[in-house]
């Protein structure tokens, strides 16, 4: 028989429908009734044939006209939200805030096989926007299973070990009877779901809990089996727990949000689904055929301790970090060609005698995007015989300064990955040598230090942009209109755009304090040191939207000052670049709405549009140009990824 589960205030009612054909209103009304039934005073309802109401779907959030049949709106086990008009008692709804979620359920079926030791931060990533599902790899499953017959064995030889048969932190020498060891593990999870703020999106709630799997797959935390796979499970629903995005010091581990992860897993708290919206766990794992979890001793443990919040989160910020990087380069080179500038100074003679392997590729792609024989510019032929002798540091100077940001990415980015691969709870099992020790693996200074660095490296690339923002648009810099449009005073073009650059710098500014030089003792001093990890890697992402922006400014108004260079031509790849912006903004020809104009070119970089149109001409000028030796830095080797173990773990199924 078909079900809805409709939330009406603070409850959840399962209606049962033997005929779809009855209307939203039938639902409604069903939903009301029963919601009456045991309440005092019929909850405050006078009348029910009389009380008003909108119904929402879910899912999308979707407003439901009373008059539609079930059969048409709704589907089987789909959730509903019931809001009475006029009602004081607001419902516990929470919507995801307005454009995060970009969650695709809609792809085929693949599968991404874990096994604790090969995930990279793309695959994160990758397993965060729904782009694959997750199994197992058979020698994780042997590993795991091993490590519990561990912890089983020293439950029942009723042997004293910290986090096992004993509280935890200044609890560390309370010894736990048997009979309360899973209470003793439930308590934990509960107790320690302190985290306040706005959740997670899902996307994100989806990279946590797919690396807390990856790390339990390494066997070293004594999770069951049986636990693992239920946590696949939800995961492959894309059943998430509501998790505060703030609560975590970053030591023992990411606590907090780690203990609303599972408390979510757990059937208790809040939960979210495509299909459900936000609805108490319970409910949404049932919708979805899904038991809860029932903690066995150590799982509590073994599920709230470790660095993967800070790590998750710096996943995405290395990842977005590196594809900004790389198309900073690309804006650059566009705006030197409206400028003016000149091409000498990315001479690879001049790179080769400061070898730093960022500045030499990032001067590879100037050469590769700039006039040359392999792509003349016209615009660059318009100028030839000026008699400018050097440009200003703001283009002269882009490999240097955009050459250490690609450094530190690679920097952040081998921390970030071996990071994701490590096992970081306490205490670790070694079933080969049958025994648990304690350790300091949870500690998050690796990823919180690298993540700092992360956020003063690739500020910088919206720190130089801003001015070149500035040259564009100052007619004594640039000799063009003043805030590139015709008209000016009746039109005041890309005056504000550039404030609103300057503004995101100057709070970058502010932001890329580090946060891991704080640390504030926790625990009643057995947690005596901290690496405060969550808010750098939060911020961290903050900074790098920030440059994202920053950087979509600067090619709208480069894009701008081509139209008073025409008929002029820069080069195929420029041009190429230029046609993309064209494709969803027009040209600049009086003063009109300016923010979805940001906000499209935005989204162009983080689909990463502008690289994907420049690489085939950059690769391809690289490939013809570049000598097939050349001096090496001596500090290369440090900066070069681990090279990756050979494995085929995505399958189509």
């Amino acid at each position: 028989m078909p079900r809805f589960t409709v939330h009406i205030r603070d409850e959840w009612l399962a209606v049962p429908c033997r005929d779809t054909t009855k209307t939203i209103q039938w639902l409604a009304q069903e939903a009301l009734k029963r919601y009456t039934k045991n309440k005092p005073d019929n909850g405050g309802i006078a009348v029910l044939k009389d009380t008003r109401f909108v119904v929402r779907r879910c899912q999308g959030l979707g407003l439901l006209d009373s008059d539609d049949t079930i059969e048409d709106v709704l589907e089987d086990n789909d959730f509903v939200e019931l809001a009475i008009k006029g009602d004081t008692m607001s419902p516990d709804f929470i919507p995801w805030e307005p454009g995060v979620s970009h969650l695709n359920t809609h792809f085929p079926v693949q599968y991404l096989y874990l096994d604790g030791n090969s995930l990279t931060s793309t695959d994160l990533v990758n397993l965060g926007r729904g782009l694959y599902k997750i199994k197992l790899t058979p020698e994780a499953e042997t590993k795991v299973v091993q490590s519990r017959e561990l912890l089983d064995t020293i439950v029942k030889e009723n042997k004293v070990v910290y986090g096992i048969t004993t509280g935890f932190g200044k609890f560390a020498r309370t010894v736990i009877p048997v009979s309360k060891l899973k209470e003793l593990q439930e308590n934990l999870v509960r107790s320690h779901s302190a985290g306040v703020g706005n959740p997670l999106s899902p996307e994100r709630t989806r990279m946590l809990l797919a690396l807390r799997i990856n790390i339990l797959a390494k066997g070293h935390s004594g999770i069951s089996l049986e636990t693992l796979l239920a946590m696949i499970q939800a995961f492959n629903a894309s059943c998430l727990s509501f998790v505060p995005e703030k609560g975590t010091v970053g030591a023992s581990g990411d606590l907090a949000p780690l203990s609303h992860l599972a408390l979510g897993l757990m059937g208790e708290g809040k939960m979210w689904s495509p299909k459900s919206g936000w609805a108490d766990a319970k409910y949404v794992l049932d919708a979805h055929g899904l038991k809860p979890i029932s903690l066995k001793p150590k799982e509590g443990l073994a599920l709230i301790n470790g660095t993967q919040m800070i790590t998750s989160l710096g996943a995405e910020a290395v990842e977005r970090a590196q594809a900004i990087a790389q198309q900073a380069d690309i804006i650059a080179a566009l705006t030197l060609e409206v400028l003016k500038g000149t091409t000498k100074a990315f001479d690879s003679d001049i790179h080769m005698l400061r070898p730093h392997p960022g500045q030499i590729e990032v001067a590879q792609r100037f050469r590769s995007l700039l006039d040359s024989d392999h792509h003349p510019s016209q615009i660059a032929e318009s100028h030839r015989f000026c008699d400018r002798v050097q440009d200003a540091y703001t283009m002269r100077c882009c490999p240097q300064v955009h050459g250490v940001t690609n450094d530190t990415i690679t920097f952040v980015q081998n921390i970030i990955n071996t990071e994701i691969n490590s096992a970081t709870d306490n205490p670790m099992v070694f079933a080969e040598r049958g025994e648990t020790i304690s350790g300091g693996n949870f500690h998050g200074e690796y990823p919180a230090k690298a993540l700092d660095f992360l956020a003063i490296a690739v500020h910088e690339l919206a720190s130089i942009s801003e001015r070149r923002i500035e040259r564009l648009c100052n007619p004594s810099l640039s000799e063009l209109p003043a805030f590139l449009v015709n008209d000016g005073g009746l039109n005041s073009g890309f005056m504000i755009a550039h404030c609103t650059a300057a503004a995101l710098v100057s709070e970058n500014k502010v932001l890329c304090h580090p946060a891991s030089v704080d640390s504030l003792s926790t625990s009643a001093a057995t947690e005596d040191h901290v690496s405060m990890g969550g808010w750098a890697a939060r911020k961290a992402l903050r900074v790098i939207e920030h440059v994202e922006q920053v950087l979509a400014i600067e090619l709208l108004v480069a894009c701008q000052g081509i139209e008073f260079l025409r008929p002029l031509r820069t080069t195929t790849p420029l041009e190429k670049v230029y046609e993309l912006v064209r494709s969803v903004v027009k040209p600049w020809i009086k003063d009109r709405f300016m923010s979805p104009d940001i906000e499209a070119i935005h989204r162009l970089l983080l689909d990463q549009k502008v690289w994907n149109v420049a690489k085939p001409y950059i690769d391809k000028y690289q490939s013809e140009y570049i000598p097939e030796s050349r001096p090496v830095s001596p500090t290369a080797f440090s900066l070069e990824p681990p090279p990756a173990s050979p494995r085929k773990r995505v399958r189509h199924e």
